[in-house]
């Protein structure tokens, strides 16, 4: 597993499970590459958050620019 920083700086959403589309707020994540998923971390206000990703929406949110992985 990969670990990097990075920061959201678009619309960037998830889904759990067969739910609606939820939205990863603006500002610094963690990242967490693993071999099929990327785990995205972050802290808005006094709320954490954390969501899993397929590999192509991550490579996706970064070739658009969405995602600044640093």
């Amino acid at each position: 597993m990969q670990h990097k920083n990075g920061r959201v700086v678009g619309a960037m959403t998830y889904r759990e499970g067969d739910g609606v589309q939820i939205t990863i707020p603006p500002g610094p994540c963690k990242i967490v590459i693993a071999e099929i998923d990327v785990t995205l971390s972050w802290v808005d206000g006094e709320t954490r958050g954390s969501a899993a990703i397929p590999m192509g929406e991550y490579s996706h949110y970064v070739a658009d620019g969405i995602l600044v992985v640093e």
